[in-house]
Parts: structure tokens; sequence; C-alpha cells
């Protein structure tokens, strides 16, 4: 990477600098805002001692479950999250074989220390989800677990729930599914940007895997487009690709071992679709704007591969405006205890969340699932509970970010850099 183009790394601009007097009015906004939508900020003290209780003999506890696990050790296995992250809680592995690809995604195995009959587990179903608002975050669980034992950190044993799948080499489609109880080992973590670095150079550690991984992750990523999934981020970087496309094929493969495999209940991401009417105002006010024009071809096909279609090739300053005529009109999706009318905005007919069981009530509920093949009490509660707290959430994290941008804050720079209080003299 060239000097400057490292200068403008989100790692070389360093943190958004504000006073003292500042700092007392966004923690006293945040304070009301978190009042305002029922967030919960500190953790009761029986939750924090069960948590210390729990993490209490990590390397004991892992060298036990060695003798009822999968032993994935010795393959390399690497995590790829934001230069900021402090919890790193799924990683990839890859092979390509003859007919097939091999991939495996590994989950932080939360529900080793998180089950139903923990204080733990009512107090992450009292919260639903992790809520992040710019340089600051609200968690799901204690800190005792997303930054120790179900942090994938490098060079140290962990305890994961793994997402094995065999996929055609052709079709990508899968020839086999396997979930399974796992001890990994993280060969590396690396930042979006090292990650599209490794990708650049064949002489490092990882090029070979991440190039692998790549290919395929493009390769599913065009084929859900023209499927007719919605990309309106059509721009990502690769790394972000990688990270995108894997974590959606475990979560549908998950999803359908659930549904297909096991007919159960589960908490199954239900996205409903726009009216015909909806779709054509959202499609008539794209074309409206200035320098876009949707493909004549693509107006007959389904609206979702029109959107796409626009988006490739519309000027930059465009971007925005085109995805806000379609969240416009987009249904709110919410989590169901049966996946029927499917996930609209991806194309899925079956979908559901299990690769961010630290942050997400959906995941660690659908762990528990998949391993116990036990339905917890008031599934379809537990449903409505979290789809109302998501909501909530993003409430919050909107009245913030305008908040930001009120007191002469660029809410984005925030976010991904951070902040630091300075001495104003």
């Amino acid at each position: 990477m060239s000097d400057n183009a490292a200068a403008g790394t989100v790692e070389a601009q360093g943190p958004v600098e504000i006073d003292d007097e500042l700092a007392r009015h966004l923690e006293n906004k945040r304070e009301e805002l978190l009042e305002k939508f029922g967030i919960h900020d500190e953790f009761p003290d029986a939750v924090l001692d069960e948590a210390a209780e729990r993490t209490d003999d990590i390397a004991g506890d892992i060298e036990t479950e060695l003798d009822v696990r999968e032993d994935l050790r010795e393959l390399t296995t690497w995590t790829t999250d934001p230069v900021d992250a402090r919890d790193f809680d799924d990683a990839l592995s890859i092979e390509k074989r003859d007919d097939e690809y091999v991939l495996w995604v590994h989950i932080a195995d939360v529900t080793h220390y998180v089950d139903p009959d923990s204080e733990m587990w009512a107090e992450a179903v009292r919260r639903a989800n992790t809520v992040y608002l710019p340089d600051y975050t609200i968690h799901m669980l204690p800190a005792a677990l997303a930054e120790t034992v179900c942090s994938l950190v490098p060079d140290e044993d962990r305890l994961a729930h793994t997402v094995e799948m065999h996929l055609d080499r052709e079709t990508l489609t899968y020839d086999e599914i396997d979930i399974y109880k796992s001890v990994i080992r993280s060969d590396e973590r690396l930042t979006y940007t090292q990650a599209e670095e490794r990708l650049d150079d064949p002489d490092s550690d990882l090029h070979e895997e991440s190039s692998l991984v790549f290919e395929l992750a493009d390769r599913m990523h065009e084929q859900r487009k023209a499927d007719g999934s919605l990309v309106l981020n059509p721009r990502r970087d690769r790394a972000h690709t990688i990270i995108e496309e894997c974590m959606l094929k475990a979560n549908k493969a998950v999803t359908h071992e659930l549904m297909w495999n096991r007919g159960v209940e589960a908490m199954y991401r239900v996205h409903p679709q726009p009216s015909p009417e909806q779709w054509d105002e959202a499609l008539q006010e794209i074309q409206e704007l200035d320098g876009v024009s949707i493909p004549g071809e693509a107006w007959g096909d389904d609206p979702r591969i029109a959107v796409n279609a626009t988006l490739e090739d519309a000027p930059e300053r465009q971007l925005g405006k085109i995805q806000f005529a379609v969240m416009k009109v987009m249904p709110r999706a919410r989590y169901m205890n049966d996946p029927f009318g499917g996930h609209h905005a991806l194309n899925f007919d079956i979908y559901g969340h299990f690769t961010s069981p630290i942050r997400r009530l959906s995941d660690l509920v659908n762990h528990w699932i998949v391993h116990e093949n036990d339905v917890p009490e008031d599934l379809l509660g537990l449903c409505d509970h979290a789809s109302d707290q998501q909501q909530a959430a993003e409430k919050c994290e909107r009245e913030y970010k305008q908040f930001l941008e009120e007191v002469g804050l660029d809410a984005d720079a925030v976010n991904n850099r951070g902040i630091e209080v300075v001495d104003d003299e």
C-alpha cells in the first residue's frame, strides 16, 4: 500500500478529538436516549458474577471439551474484523477439492457458557441485542464473554460452533451441511485493510486462502444478484464481500437444516415484500434522479434485479438517494417462529441468524436449538420481543447520530474512528 493510500485508512486518521464540555453533552444525550428507548446499560451484579464464574478456568474447560468435540486446531483459520473491533466471534477456513469447495464458518460457542437456566440468558433476553452507537456500545452479554472466551483471538484454543459446508464447484449448492461443536485455534486476526493487502500480495501469509475464499465469495455474490437478491451496496470492497457472503451462506445452511431436515421451530428472519404499487413508486423515484437510468431490459424483470442493475452504473452522488427510495417502501423484517413468507430482500425462501450469538438473541436461541434440538418456552414471544428491541435500537442509533451532527460532529467519522477527549487549554 502506498503512503498516500495508507494515510487515508481509518487506522492512520486517528480518533475524532472533542473537549470535556462536549463529552459531557454526549454522555447526557446517551443517557436520555437509553432511558427513552428502554435500553439497559449496566449489568446486574448477579450477571457479572455468573460470567466471571463460568469463565474462571478457560484452559481446563477447553481441555475437557476436547474429548467430546471435533478438534480443528490444525485447520488454517483466521478472523477478519474492523480495526477497532474488541471481540472476534466468527472465523473462516477454506479448501478447494476436485469437485467441491469446503467452507467452514466457525462461530464462538456462546451457549457453552450461556444456557436458558442462567442469569446471563435472562439478561440477554431482556436486552435482545447489542446496541451500537457511534463510539459507544451497550452489549447484550458481559464483556467477560465477548472479550475473552468468546473472542476467537489468534494462537489461543477456543470453543466454537462450526458450520461445515460442502459446496458443488459448479452450482455452489450445498452437497452436505454439517453443524457441530469444535475446538479451533485462529492463526491470525486481520483487519479489513489487512485482508485487502493479503489479497494483493502473493508472498503474504494467508494470501492463498484469502484468494480462494474471495473466489468463492465473489461467485456467491454474483449468483445472489442474478437470482434476485437485492444488493444495495454494490461497491463493497473484497474483504467485506468475503465476510458478508460467507456469513449469509452459513446462516442459510443452518436454517435449511432446522426447517427441512428437522422441521423445528426456530427464530427465522422473515422479510415481507412491498406491494407492486410501492415498487413502482420506488422505481419511478429512482428513474427521475439526475444521471440515473434504469436499464431498459431490467424494467420487466424482478424490481430487485432492476435496482441492482441501476446501482451498478449510477453516479456515486446518487447511490444514497437510490438506496433511500428502496428502503422507504420496504416493510420491516421481523423474527418469526416459522420461516414462511421468506426473506424478500435476500430472495431466500428460508433464512435466519446464527453467526452472531454474542450480540443477537436470535442467534443465541438458534445455537441452542441446533445443539440441543430443544425449543425454548414461548418462542413466538421471544421473536416479537427481539423484533421490537431491534427497532428500538435502530431508533436510538438514528437519534444519537442526528444529535452528533447537530453539535458539529461527523457521525460516520465518530463511528469509524472513535473519540478522544482532549484538554482544550
